[in-house]
């Protein structure tokens, strides 16, 4: 193998783990989101679960913010609780950050 066929195979490699970690961050963070929300709603802690499981397969299905901020936007307001668009992407940011941060831990 020629030192440019390592390099490429290097890359390759780098882009997959780095394509991984993107993928198990937004499912943590999903289902981070899917916890807070369902604490928020007041949901015990075995439909908190579901709840947030569900979001997650939402989320894989639609891909995109706007649409897991806007379901949980409904989810919240059909249970009576208010918080706007603007709220909501400010906690599913944060807790982005957390999830990226828990998933580049279990690496090191």
């Amino acid at each position: 193998m020629t030192k440019f066929e390592d390099r490429e195979r290097a890359f390759e490699a780098h882009f997959a783990l780095e394509q991984d970690q993107l993928f198990r961050a937004m499912v943590r963070r999903d289902k981070l989101f899917g916890l807070w929300a369902a604490e928020r709603m007041g949901l015990p802690a075995a439909e908190a679960d579901m709840y947030a499981k569900g979001l997650i397969d939402y989320d894989i299905e639609h891909p995109g913010d706007e649409d897991i901020l806007e379901r949980v936007a409904d989810d919240l307001a059909a249970r009576g609780v208010h918080a706007d668009l603007p709220q909501l992407r400010v906690e599913l940011d944060r807790l982005h950050a957390v999830a990226k941060s828990e998933i580049l831990g279990q690496q090191a």
